[in-house]
């Protein structure tokens, strides 16, 4: 009998408790190194898990609908050659305090599954550190509310936990822990932020109301009185991604700026290099040259390539990137997803182009990786080849302003004493008031503008 292996979620990104969609092989099955053996499917896409080496499936510890984290195991796999994968192969010790807050802190480059020896797999589930959670915008508003009883001594939790009760404004001194020795967890933080979403000040007094923001209650309306109605189901995607749309909508104050863009002369351009014998293989599309002239835009205006953040002490900082990863919604079955293309300023329109066209082509196929959907400093949302005139697209936080481009048109244009046409191009700006004022987001948008009609400014 062949050495026996027990395959763990790998890093996954920032996802915790990932519901398992699909499981592709049974107990006895014969498996492949790099053969998907099970699909997740976070908020943004679905994800396969692959097998880290060749052998024979002995136990398949999932089935659909389980949630998963990093380090949850998946399944035993009997390996006939122990030695012959060594790069991937790992035994976990129970960590320190020391090790657990390193771990927890750092970001791990090991994207292949882990794996644990049978023998150590009791000791090492009690061990597996769960992935950090999905980043809340670090403008939420304090809450105040504390238990009379709670003593003021200093907190006790993990960098993760504490990193996301700084993101939600939350004094980790006014909560207990559920935790071993009242160590606190995540969950409490996100219980305490409930409670105090749910109550409000009513003549000095606090009451419960149905919302934080003390609305009416959502109406309840029986539809099928009215006529014959169909009960459809949102996609999971659609599920998570409207809340994160909700948060960011409520907590960004969003201004849009309108402008348009002469792209005549660029179209042309673009209409020209897809002819060309050379470019037969990538075809350039308006989206590709507008993340080039954009670059030029961002670098011009660096707080359009930003983030708000808190440190420690409570206080607001603005964080300027330096890396220019330019996010793009793709519109797909299940709802729309943003994957990103890293360091746009170090490539050329036919390399951004290849690219849209790839990381498109996996978006609607559910292919997605997650380190092909974060990093994001600047999003654009292209709604060109639908129509449309304009648009207010939401803030994809915590970036601090989003694009929008709408379907371009001919149009009269004075020049030279005369009415002209020109292809026009809409733009939509959607920013900070925190951050940007309006200004600044004119000058932006009058600057890409500018980019656009002469492609030639991106090059300076």
């Amino acid at each position: 009998m062949g050495e026996l292996k027990t395959v763990l979620i790998p890093d996954i990104g920032d996802f915790s408790d990932v519901p398992v969609v699909e499981v592709f092989v049974q107990n006895g099955n014969h498996v492949n190194a790099e053969d998907p053996l099970i699909a997740l499917e976070s908020d943004k896409a679905t994800i396969d898990i692959p097998a880290p080496f060749t052998g024979k499936i002995r136990e398949i510890r999932v089935k659909p609908g389980d949630k998963v984290s990093e380090g949850s195991p998946i399944a035993i796999i009997e390996i006939a050659d122990s030695g012959g994968n060594t790069d991937t192969e790992s035994v976990l010790r129970k960590p320190d305090s020391t090790e657990k807050n390193k771990r927890s802190e750092e970001a791990t480059s090991e994207k292949a599954p882990q794996v644990i020896t049978h023998a150590a797999q009791t000791e090492s589930n009690e061990n597996v550190i769960k992935a950090e959670v999905k980043q809340i915008y670090p403008a939420s508003p304090p809450i105040q509310p504390a238990p009379a009883d709670v003593a003021a001594t200093k907190a006790h939790a993990g960098p993760s936990v504490r990193r996301f009760a700084r993101e939600l404004g939350v004094n980790l001194d006014l909560i207990i822990g559920s935790g071993p020795k009242h160590r606190i967890l995540k969950e409490d933080v996100q219980a305490f932020v409930k409670a105090g979403l749910s109550r409000v000040c009513v003549n000095g007094k606090s009451a419960p109301v149905e919302t934080g923001l003390n609305l009416l209650p959502w109406p309840q309306v029986d539809f099928a009185r009215h006529g014959p109605v169909e009960i459809k189901s949102l996609s999971r995607i659609k599920q998570i991604a409207g809340a994160n749309l909700h948060r960011n909508w409520v907590m960004i104050p969003h201004v849009t700026q309108f402008d348009e863009a002469d792209i005549t002369d660029l179209e042309a351009l673009r209409k020209e290099s897809n002819t060309a014998e050379k470019q037969n293989a990538v075809k350039l599309t308006l989206l590709s040259f507008l993340m080039k002239a954009l670059i030029a835009s961002l670098k011009k205006f660096p707080e359009f390539n930003a983030s708000l953040d808190k440190n420690a002490n409570g206080e607001t900082n603005l964080i300027i990137k330096r890396y220019y990863h330019i996010g793009f919604a793709v519109d797909t079955v299940n709802g729309l997803v943003v994957p990103v293309i890293r360091d746009v300023d170090q490539k050329g329109v036919v390399a951004i182009a290849r690219e849209l066209s790839e990381l498109s082509a996996l978006a609607r196929e559910n292919k997605l990786k997650p380190e092909q959907m974060q990093g994001a400093g600047f999003t654009i949302s292209s709604l060109g080849g639908i129509g449309g005139t304009a648009f207010t697209p939401i803030i994809n936080a915590p970036e601090v302003a989003i694009l929008g481009v709408s379907k371009a048109n001919y149009k009269p244009v004075y020049r030279d004493g005369e009415f002209v046409p020109r292809l026009v191009l809409p733009l939509s700006l959607s920013y900070d008031h925190r951050v940007i004022d309006g200004a600044a987001a004119a000058r932006f948008t009058s600057h890409l503008a500018e980019v656009l009609t002469d492609m030639r400014l991106a090059l300076l």
